[in-house]
């Protein structure tokens, strides 16, 4: 297939959407970069620790050797065109991998062959469950020391709770890995050359015969439960083709019955083509995946779009990113086509909006292309009041596709601007970035007047703030980590709200009794209707619910966000000419705010996963340093001979410098990663601390 041919539905089985995910530095964006290369895609192998990669083409990227967001490219490979998205492992980039999960039909999970699980791995098998998302395994690194195929598929059934199905097994490992013998084939592949073109398809080595023949036997005992035809043929003695194995593996892959484990070094260039035979074997197209379901607008009834040009139009918008010449709008095509030049319609506002161009995208390379088909991944040049998670559709047929939802930052800076002049730079930095980022937001402290950003970590804010610095031009002062607490309440109390006045000459008329009490579930705010006649009309209450929401935004202890209460309305009264929408937020919002006042609250901060990888001999400091912060050891195990790994809960307000104070008890050897796990009460004491360090007294 040629780089500029169109998939459309008549041709969908040759088009894959993937992705690439996992722990850091497990070597996605190595694979990716290979992967590239074989297909002839790019002719160079760029190098992560050189900057020189096609898919971290962002400066920041270059500059620290990770991946920080999500970038799309394609290759052909077996008359496939593939679709990737490389996505970050480090944490506080989930958002990232959350958006591209929300779009993929297939996945590449990379595990590190000597770290094995890691506590990334997990969180981005979760998001892959989360979207269902069909995946192959792929462990990689067996040339480092330590390297164990075995260990870590099986740590793979152990930790994420699937089966495995071992499609390779390896030849050698560590310094001496040389290749694998392919069970469907039973062919061992030897690579001969530095750069891996020169494979060797040969008979398998005499010592790994015998446990060639074994995992083979498990292989077509597995794929037997995917095939009538197979079981017959295999309980009959008879042969069975490869074919019929790839397409049982291939069936088992799509239903979750298992997941395809292959090997392979990406950086000293072994295992990657045969993973992208995989990709094309297993992994499905479009058409392989269910149709996408959606909501009627207007109806509300359950709706669903096939991946055919002859169904309406309907996209989703997965991910904005500002570009010099304008917004970038990428977004996944679920159903229809449409050419540059036409316009479609977005349900949250409402509105139409223009497709000035289309493009495919290379990382941060743009080819035109004429029209956007069903079942591809496209950018649009054009779109201006878009957000992520927006759904574009036929105006005359449309559809609201499931949003995406994203975790709330947990950790704040203030930020000024050094100069008047420069705080209309700041502003517009901050608009473009929060268009961009879910998970980046902005807002004002209502008594210092000082602008907050928030984000999902230290190296998170710090990479925003290195842009707004660097690529927005802006001068600015920042301000210390400051952690995003919020508050909650421990009893029932009764609150009421009336609102009667006159707006423009005309009355308008609310009035709302509410009861405030804590809920069964503390990280949300739940809301019941408890009236028993229809004391307000069914139609304002709405509007009821918006206001208890709104209200609770901003507590009284600090002005932080309340969680964990449930809001019931348990009385009011309207007036027929008088009563609005508005009059009955602003009523709720203020009966909100009195029974807030009158029930006993606290304070509530976030409490991090911290999962800590230490050599033995440290053990014992890194444990009583997580304790002197605060933080309860919930599990620790040995994941390699030397090596342990402690699972923590460590408060986000005693994380602040733990990456320099790690390094400096182990030596640099230890590593850690940490995300977002709860909200917990903050201890009296603290909480006495925090009061006085903010108002400088304490209620």
């Amino acid at each position: 297939m040629k780089d500029d041919e169109s998939i459309d539905s008549s041709n969908l089985k040759f088009l894959r959407n993937i992705g690439l995910a996992a722990h850091i530095d497990a070597g996605k964006t190595t694979t990716t970069e290979h992967m590239l290369f074989y297909t002839g895609r790019v002719h160079k192998i760029g190098e992560v620790d050189e900057g020189s990669t096609t898919t971290d083409w962002m400066i920041q990227e270059k500059e620290r050797g990770i991946t920080i967001v999500s970038a799309v490219t394609y290759c052909n490979w077996k008359d496939c065109r593939i679709n990737i998205i490389d996505t970050p492992g480090h944490v506080d980039f989930t958002a990232e991998v959350e958006r591209s999960m929300r779009v993929l039909d297939g996945l590449i999970v990379v595990f590190d062959a000597v770290g094995g699980v890691q506590p990334q791995s997990e969180t981005v098998w979760r998001q892959a469950n989360k979207y269902s998302v069909p995946r192959i395994a792929y462990i990689n690194k067996m040339d480092r020391t330590g390297a164990s195929f075995f260990g870590v598929a099986e740590k793979i059934e152990e930790r994420l709770g699937v089966k495995t199905l071992l499609l390779q097994i390896p030849i050698g490992s560590e310094s001496s890995f040389l290749g694998m013998v392919d069970l469907i084939t039973m062919k061992a592949l030897i690579y001969k050359d530095d750069l891996g073109l020169d494979i060797e398809e040969t008979e398998i080595p005499d010592d790994l015969k015998e446990e060639a023949e074994k995992y083979r036997e498990a292989l077509i005992d597995t794929v037997s439960e995917q095939s009538d035809e197979i079981t017959e043929k295999y309980l009959s003695g008879e042969p069975i083709t490869e074919d019929e194995i790839r397409e049982a593996v291939r069936k088992g892959v799509i239903s979750f019955s298992f997941v395809p484990v292959l090997c392979g070094s990406s950086l000293k260039n072994k295992g990657v083509q045969p993973l992208l035979d995989a990709v094309v074997y297993y992994l499905p197209s479009p058409l392989d995946v269910p149709p996408i379901k959606g909501i009627h607008p207007v109806t509300n009834k359950e709706i669903e779009r096939h991946a055919t040009s002859k169904e309406p139009f309907s996209a989703l918008v997965y991910k904005i990113q500002s570009d010099p010449f304008g917004k970038l709008t990428y977004i996944r095509v679920y159903s229809g086509t449409i050419s540059a030049g036409s316009t479609v319609y977005n349900v949250r506002t409402k509105k139409r909006e223009r497709f000035n161009r289309i493009l495919r995208l290379h990382a941060d390379h743009r080819e035109d292309v004429e029209s956007a088909s069903a079942g591809d991944l496209y950018a649009v040049v054009g779109l201006k009041n878009v957000s992520t998670g927006d759904s574009l559709c036929d105006d005359k047929n449309p559809i609201l596709l499931e949003r995406i939802v994203f975790p709330e930052p947990v950790i704040s800076v203030s930020i000024e601007a050094s100069t008047r002049a420069e705080q209309e730079k700041l502003a517009d930095a901050l608009t473009k970035l929060g268009e961009e980022d879910p998970t980046f937001k902005v807002s004002t402290d209502e008594e210092t007047g000082q602008i907050l950003i928030s984000g999902m970590g230290e190296l998170h804010l710090e990479i925003i703030i290195d842009r707004i610095i660097n690529e927005f031009k802006v001068e600015a002062s920042v301000g210390k980590p400051q952690v995003s607490y919020r508050e909650s309440m421990r009893k029932v109390s009764e609150g009421e709200g009336i609102f009667d006045k006159q707006v423009s000459g005309k009355t308008i008329f609310g009035h709302v009794k509410i009861t405030l009490e804590p809920s069964d579930d503390p990280s949300k705010i739940v809301f019941e209707n408890d009236l028993k006649n229809e004391e307000i009309p069914k139609t304002f209450i709405p509007f009821v619910e918006q206001g208890a929401r709104d209200a609770l935004e901003t507590g009284v202890m600090i002005g932080y966000p309340v969680i964990g209460v449930k809001v019931k309305l348990i009385g009011g009264t309207f007036r027929e000419m008088e009563s609005t929408d508005l009059a009955f937020k602003v009523a709720t919002s203020m009966a909100v705010r009195e029974a807030m006042t009158k029930n006993e609250k606290f304070l509530m901060e976030p409490i991090m996963k911290v999962d800590v990888e230490t050599p033995e001999e440290y053990l014992g400091e890194v444990i009583a340093d997580l304790n002197s912060r605060r933080g309860r050891v919930e599990n620790m195990e040995s994941t390699q001979i030397g090596i342990q790994q402690v699972e923590a809960s460590v408060p986000l307000a005693n994380m602040f410098g733990y990456a320099t104070e790690l390094r400096s008890l182990t030596q640099g050897r230890a590593v850690f990663s940490s995300e977002f796990m709860k909200y917990g009460e903050v201890p009296p004491n603290i909480q006495s601390e925090i009061m006085t360090r903010v108002l400088g007294y304490t209620i």
